[in-house]
């Protein structure tokens, strides 16, 4: 049996909406991968050293950060090209590196000067000891919400490019194109939409919520 049906080319709907999560879980796992580690890297730089280090890389994210994140997307789309995971992944990923970062500078900057920091230096550990092993395990409380945030948003951002068909386009399958799709026969199949529309909440609200399982199991701050 065939519970969502199938669509026009006779496939069944189900195991389209199936694979179009798996699609976008991963290109939302992948983007979220990239900003989780080159932003952090840069906010730790900018946070411990500060200085003409903090205002260049600063500056760079302000203007990255000045234009709305899908429009950036779509810029660096049009020149890699649309219609391709990885292009997505890498527009995407770029367009969350500075948001990593801001939240990773405060935390680590809110850190330079507690006494064990202070302490590391004076035993003569190296700034990226110092980071490591001193700064990085006590920022887990700030960097666990933004990383399920980022996956949230990045979910969001593929489902809505890909619904303007400039995301992920067929025959791969994906939730927002899908959704485009079964805008024009909602009234005669609202099945389609709603099943689409339904894994997408899911996605979002069971990734919440391990994230915030995370973040009290954790507990604490910095």
């Amino acid at each position: 049996a065939r519970l969502l049906g199938t669509d026009s080319f006779g496939r069944d709907i189900f195991s389209r909406v199936l694979k179009g999560a798996g699609t976008t879980f991963c290109i939302a796992l992948a983007t979220v991968a990239i900003g989780a580690v080159a932003g952090p890297l840069i906010g730790a730089l900018t946070g411990y050293f500060g200085g003409l280090v903090d205002e260049v890389l600063m500056r760079v994210g302000d203007a990255l950060t000045a234009f709305p994140s899908i429009l950036l997307a779509l810029v660096v789309i049009s020149l890699l090209g649309p219609g391709k995971k990885y292009n997505v992944v890498v527009a995407l990923g770029l367009v969350f590196i500075p948001s990593f970062a801001r939240v990773t500078r405060t935390a680590f900057a809110s850190l330079r000067d507690v006494n064990y920091v202070k302490s590391a230096r004076l035993m003569g550990a190296s700034p990226w000891r110092i980071l490591v092993v001193h700064m990085l395990p006590n920022t887990t409380s700030v960097l666990l919400p933004a990383l399920t945030i980022g996956f949230n948003n990045a979910v969001l951002a593929e489902a809505s490019m890909s619904y303007l068909c400039i995301g992920v386009t067929p025959p791969d399958a994906s939730l927002g194109y899908m959704l485009s799709e079964a805008q024009g026969m909602f009234l005669s199949a609202p099945w389609y939409a709603l099943g689409t529309g339904l894994i997408l909440v899911w996605m979002i609200f069971g990734v919440g919520l391990i994230g915030e399982g995370l973040q009290r199991r954790n507990g604490g701050g910095i």
